[in-house]
Parts: C-alpha cells; sequence; structure tokens
C-alpha cells in the first residue's frame, strides 16, 4: 500500500483547516445536499466530502457510508489533495498503490474514486468531494464536470464560513474563531500534556493615531501591525483580532519560555514599525501579556483573564514592555 505523501505546505494547509472550525461539527443540510446530488448525477453508492486533517480524514457529509472518518493512511483523498486536478482511480484492486488497502480488500470495499480536491484561498487544498463505487466505472465527461462545480459549490460554502470566522479589516480570525480555537486546544492540552500559551498585545496610545490620522490611518496601521505578527509567527501559531487595537496569538506545543522569547520578537517587530498613510508615518507600539496553559481545571476565559491581567501589568511599568503572567 501507498500511503498519501506530505504536502510541502502541511503547516500552512492545516492552519488553513483548522480555520474553517468545521471538523467534527454536526451534520449540515447544505453539505448533506451536495453528497447526495453527487451520488444521483453518477449513479454511484458513496458520496463523501472528505476533509484531510493531519491524521485522519473525517467526513463532514456522507451519502451511502456509515463511517465518520478513517485513517489518513488509509486514504484515497489523502492522495486527491496533492494536485489540483481530480484524483481517479478506476480499479483499485489492479492498482499497485492500493490493491492491498484495507479499505479496498475490506470494508467499504473501494473499487473505483474519483475526488475532486477543495482548494481554498491560497492554494490550501483541505479535502475533496468525492464518489466512490464498489465497482469499476467511467464516468461520462458531463458527470465529471458536474462533480467538478459541485466541489466549487463546496468550496463557495466552506469560504463563508471562513469570512465569518475572519476580520474583514485585517483579515486575521476574529473574537468567535477564538473562542472555538482556543477551547479545542485547551482540551487537546489537558489530553497529551504538550504545553500551549496565550500572548496578548494591545497597541500603546492608538487612539491617538485615529484623531491624528483619521481612521484611514488608524486602518492602515492595524493591517500592518498584523503583517508584522504573522511575519513573526510559526505557521502553526494563530493570530486573532479580539476587536478595537487588542490582539490575541494563540501558541500551541510551545513552552512558557518560548512564548515570552515570541512576545519579546512580536513587541520589538511593532517598535519598529513605520507606518506610511496619506497624513504621514505613524509608528506605533504595544504592551504584551503572556499565559502558559499546561493543563488542569482552568477555563479559556480563565487563560484569557490571567493573559489580560499581564498585559495591564505591562501597561502599568510604562508600555512597550512584555509581561507574564503568573500560572493559573
Amino acid at each position: 500500500m501507498q500511503a498519501p505523501a506530505v504536502p510541502n505546505c502541511e503547516a500552512e494547509r492545516l492552519r488553513s483547516l483548522e480555520q474553517l472550525d468545521i471538523l467534527d461539527t454536526d451534520h449540515e443540510e447544505v453539505f448533506d445536499r451536495i453528497t447526495r446530488i453527487a451520488a444521483a448525477i453518477t449513479g454511484v453508492p458513496v458520496a463523501l466530502i472528505s476533509l484531510v486533517d493531519s491524521d485522519r480524514q473525517w467526513f463532514k457529509a456522507r451519502t451511502g457510508l456509515d463511517a465518520q472518518q478513517t485513517s489518513r493512511e488509509v486514504s484515497f483523498c489523502g492522495h486527491a489533495v496533492l494536485g489540483t486536478e481530480p484524483f481517479v482511480v478506476r480499479d483499485a484492486r489492479v492498482d499497485p498503490r492500493f490493491s492491498d488497502n484495507p479499505i479496498v480488500v475490506g470494508d467499504p470495499r473501494v473499487v473505483f474514486y474519483f475526488g475532486v480536491p477543495l482548494a481554498l484561498a491560497g492554494d490550501f487544498r483541505v479535502g475533496t468531494l468525492c464518489v466512490i463505487d464498489h465497482q469499476p466505472r467511467e464516468l461520462t465527461t458531463i458527470q465529471q464536470e458536474a462533480l467538478v462545480d459541485l466541489g466549487k459549490i463546496v468550496v463557495r460554502e466552506l469560504e463563508l464560513r471562513r469570512t465569518a470566522l475572519t476580520d474583514p479589516l485585517t483579515g486575521a480570525s476574529n473574537r468567535r474563531m477564538l473562542v472555538a480555537m482556543g477551547k479545542r486546544e485547551m482540551a487537546r492540552t489537558r489530553r497529551s500534556g504538550v504545553p500551549m500559551a496565550v500572548v496578548t498585545l494591545d497597541l500603546d496610545h492608538f487612539k491617538q493615531i485615529n484623531d491624528s490620522g483619521g481612521h484611514d490611518a488608524g486602518d492602515r496601521v492595524l493591517q500592518a501591525v498584523v503583517k508584522a505578527c504573522d511575519d513573526g509567527l510559526r505557521a502553526s501559531d494563530m493570530l486573532f483580532r479580539q476587536g478595537g487595537d487588542e490582539f490575541t496569538v494563540l501558541m500551541v506545543d510551545v513552552s512558557l519560555e518560548h512564548a515570552l522569547v515570541v512576545a519579546e520578537r512580536l513587541r520589538a517587530a511593532l517598535a519598529a514599525l513605520v507606518v506610511d498613510t496619506s497624513r504621514g508615518p505613524f509608528q506605533v507600539t504595544a504592551s504584551v501579556g503572556v499565559a502558559g496553559f499546561g493543563g488542569g481545571d482552568e477555563s479559556l476565559d480563565e487563560v484569557l483573564a490571567r493573559a489580560d491581567a499581564s498585559l495591564y501589568a505591562a501597561k502599568s511599568r510604562g508600555r512597550n514592555c512584555v509581561h507574564v503572567a503568573p500560572s493559573g
């Protein structure tokens, strides 16, 4: 069996998938309807909307299949997301890549597979719309084109979902997304013991920029701040705009000591930032609070409160500095 390779942009691809906040969610009729249509127009028994996670493929919608997920190692969709065109296997039983695959020789007995990659903005292919049969078959050109069109509808629905979780001005994820991802990552930390950290930034005297340069200048500064933060973060780190001029970074698999290093790097990058606007150049600094989480019974609100308290401690110490919260 040939397991699917890992894309070169895997960290960014997984981040794009996480930003949808869709894994392990309930059925949604808009997606269920698409798999029913896909099965009907091709005459196959199985149609799926499959999302390829780090170690599994999880089915957001499924027609003709009881399983909710399989391992990524045995998935056909893991192969499909490696390319931009539909991935076709006409008879897996005689294909050396799949002939001894457990889901070919055993249930659900995949023989024919046609998968349309679902590419979000940035060409990050997070999954597929696929159809499966238990016997070899060929799809007509019209059927193939119809599946590609249905795949575009799935992508549109996913992009709309992401838009609802994104700050329209800066492109950073919003507070709703912070709550969803924060709770998920805290649960993962409790299970695995791998620590995480929250870094909260508040721009110093930002109101003065709006007052002297107008809101257009303020908007340019906020956009520049997000870009500078993104440039200084790992692909696995997640930046959120909580509102106004306050931002939060969620860092997973990171010690408190390393989070402090990153926080200081972000502070220095913002202090060196000069933003050109129609009202002239503006500079900005930030006060930064850091809180770690290694497990336990703390809620997300409590961890965020510790980060906020350390941020205000940084402000009270003269601003443009980093303060670390005591353990919860």
